[in-house]
Parts: structure tokens; sequence; C-alpha cells
């Protein structure tokens, strides 16, 4: 069945994935003499950075999350759908999608990143995510459904092992979740749970290299060490581990943790699709793509974001997976797209590096900019600065401000609520979001 679209004779530029790209990409071809098609399962843009506040009741999910039609509401050569897209034909340039297929003349894939468990199913079937919305919430529910159960037991290892958590994952993120996890146990949950000892509440990072922040430089991972630690949270580097049954964590150390609150954030890998040559594909999932950010073996078929590798010198791995990088390859490319329907030449595309920052807690961030290192509370000053400007729609901006004031003066996290039960066995609430 073909997809009923508005009739135009333009050039037609499908993008796959309403991410931080493919928004980037869209806006830059307003008023331009080409059709821009939009695919996405959801009907809505995440602001990832933030997801870990909706897990800890910081954030409700409708402060980091914005409805694409109302992006592009005034945008006239803009069409969206919501539709899980299949699979792609390049040699017809058909797209796959669950509601039909259509074709085009450019083909971008935006479809970002999912989480990456590394081929364990163990780990992927009993581990919480946090990479959507949904999972956002699921976390949440789950971490406070575990308070509520540790007040009924009888027995201390059992309720301990509701109020332990085991974070899996140095990065940027696990670090953020630790950092406010540790915040509820210091200011908030022993209001709501008097009758537990949440001095026995332990939160413990693993992470498999010897630093945190990889990415970063050694002053932000030693300063976001010590701050952590600072915090009451537990360092375990250079570990890996083993397996989790659903209680017992098990490092290749041979050390054990108990716990029913594991949380996976130790990587992430592109969302590909079936049809293109798995040849493309180089190393984190992600598809290999030329300086002008075409799959490699593609004339008119374009990756960016997470899902785009572009290999240089200066980034043998590809662009990091941030907002910034996807945000001027989706810039880059509409300018290109443009070019080659007027018969130019496409410019290379040249990545300018804005740093790299990570939060952990009131008054505690890490910030690095070009050869400029700092942490503390003006880091977290700008870290707050730049999330708010990163935020999609004026109303998102003052909503997250004024709940980070209200939280910053209140020692509170008031959403704290459990909208729809779900275990530690993912797939009660799940959504894949494979687009």
């Amino acid at each position: 069945m073909t997809i009923e679209l508005p009739e135009n004779s333009f050039p037609k530029v499908v993008i796959i994935g309403g991410g931080f790209g493919g928004i980037s990409l869209a806006k830059k071809l307003r008023n331009k003499e080409v059709q821009v098609i939009m695919f996405d399962r959801h009907n809505y843009h995440t602001f990832q950075p933030l997801l870990y506040q909706v897990a800890t009741g910081g954030l409700e999910p409708d402060s980091i999350a914005y409805p694409l039609r109302k992006i592009f509401k005034n945008q006239r050569n803009f069409t969206f759908r919501v539709a899980e897209v299949l699979s792609v034909d390049p040699q017809k340039k058909l797209i796959q999608t669950s509601i039909g297929y259509t074709n085009y003349d450019f083909l971008v894939l935006a479809t970002g990143s999912e989480t990456n468990f590394f081929g364990n199913k163990e780990m992927e079937q009993m581990t919480m995510p946090m990479k959507t919305v949904p999972e956002a919430l699921d976390l949440r529910s789950l971490i406070l459904q575990h308070f509520e159960a540790a007040l009924l037991e009888d027995s201390i290892n059992e309720q301990e092992a509701h109020m332990n958590f085991v974070v899996v994952g140095g990065g940027p993120t696990g670090v953020e979740i630790c950092g406010a996890l540790a915040e509820l146990k210091n200011h908030v949950l022993p209001k709501d749970y008097p009758d537990l000892d949440l001095r026995k509440m332990q939160i413990n990072l693993v992470e498999g290299t010897p630093q945190l922040l990889s990415s970063m430089s050694d002053n932000a991972s030693t300063k976001a060490g010590k701050f952590l630690k600072d915090m009451g949270v537990n360092l375990w580097l250079d570990a890996r581990v083993l397996n989790y049954d659903g209680k017992t964590v098990t490092l290749h150390t041979g050390r054990k943790f108990e716990s029913y609150n594991v949380i996976w954030t130790a990587g992430v890998k592109g969302k590909t699709l079936e049809g293109l040559d798995p040849a493309a594909l180089v190393r984190g999932n992600r598809y290999k793509v030329t300086q002008f950010n075409q799959v490699e073996g593609y004339q008119d078929v374009f990756a960016i974001g997470d899902v785009a590798a572009m290999v240089t010198e200066e980034f043998p791995n590809g662009h990091p997976g941030v907002a910034p990088a996807a945000m001027q390859q989706g810039s880059h490319l509409a300018k290109n797209i443009i070019r080659l329907i007027n018969g130019g030449e496409m410019e290379p595309f040249s990545y300018f590096d804005k740093g790299s920052m990570a939060t952990i807690g009131r008054n505690k961030a890490v910030v690095d900019i070009g050869y400029v290192r700092f942490a503390g509370l003006f880091a977290w000053f700008v870290w707050m600065f730049v999330h708010l400007m990163t935020l999609v729609g004026f109303r998102n901006k003052m909503v997250v401000f004024v709940n980070w004031i209200w939280n910053y003066f209140s020692f509170d996290r008031g959403i704290r609520l459990i909208i729809r039960p779900v275990n530690r066995k993912r797939g009660i609430t799940e959504e894949r979001d494979t687009l």
C-alpha cells in the first residue's frame, strides 16, 4: 500500500527519525524547493540528556518531550507520519513502513541509537535501560515499587536488596543517574520512608575501564569520582559484570551485590535498517559515511547523528554521539542536498566541538571546553544553561527551569509517582523504539 502524501513535483527528502539531527535537517530545508517527509515511531521529540531526571522524579516526561508536528507547524513543505520504518530498497528507492511504502529522492537515516547489551540476553532481560521516555517511566516506577516492597519485608537481606542499586556503565548517563539516586537517598527518601533505615541503601557504580567519563578529560574523571564518593556512591572501576540472575550481580573479580535494581547504561549502538549492505556497518553498529554523510556505497542515502560514523584521523571512531554533532551534521547536510539538486558539488562536513559536560548533583558538574577544564558550582551553572537552551519549546524551557528552582530550594523531587506498575523483567510496559 502506497502512503498517501501531498502532491508535489519537488525532489522528495525522506528523513527517518525525529531526533536532534532529523529536526535540524528538516528546519534548514524550510522554504526550499523540496518535499520533506519525516517518519518516527512517536509523535514527539525526546530530549534524552534529561531522561535520568524523569526516572528519578525530578521532571515530568512532557517537560522533555515536544510534539514534532508543533515544531514544524508553519513549515509548508514538511509532512510527518507516525510509523515504524521496516526496511529500505535502495535499488528501487523505496522504504517500507508499518503504514505502507513510499519512494524517495534522498533518504536520510537519523534513527539515533539504542541500548547496547553486547549480546548478553540475560542482562537485556533482567536489567533496566534508560534511552526512551517509556523506559524512564518504567524505571521511576520500579525504584518506588521496591521501596514500597522494602517496607513489607521482614528479612533484612531482602529489604536491603530492594533498596540497593547497581548502575552498570560509568559514562555521563551512569554518573548522572548515580548522582540523582544519591540525592534521593540523602534528601528525599528518608522523609518518604521514615520506617526504613536509608543508611543501608547502597549505590554501586560499575565501570569496565579504569576511569569514569572516559570520553572526557582526566580532570573531569577525577572530579566526578570525588563528587560521587562524597555523596556516598561506591565506585567499582576496571570491573565487569559477568551475570545477573534477578537478585545477585556478579563481577568478574568475584564480588557480588544483592540488588533488585540494576540499571544498564554501559553502551549504545546505532539503530539500523534492513535492506542496506551490512558491509557499510562499523563499530557500534553505525553506518560508515563519507565526509558528506553519504552511507558508503550509496549516492542518495545519507546518515547523520548517532547512527553515522564519519571516520577521520581526528575521530577514528566517528564523531561523538551528542546532540551538537547530530545538529551540525543535519544542518550541513541540508545545504549539501540543495547543492546536489542545483547541480553543484557538496562540501565536506567539519565538526566544531563545543565541549563535553556531565552533572553529578547539586552544585556539582564537570565541563571540558577545548583546553579549559573546570568543575563544581560554575560548571553546574554552565551545564544547566546549555541544557535549558537546547531544550525544544519555550514552555519546556520554563517548566524545567521552574522545576529545577523548586527542587534546589526544597531539596525535593516532587514527581514520585508509580503511574504504571512494572517488574524488572522488561516487557510488561516496554515499548521498543526501533524506527
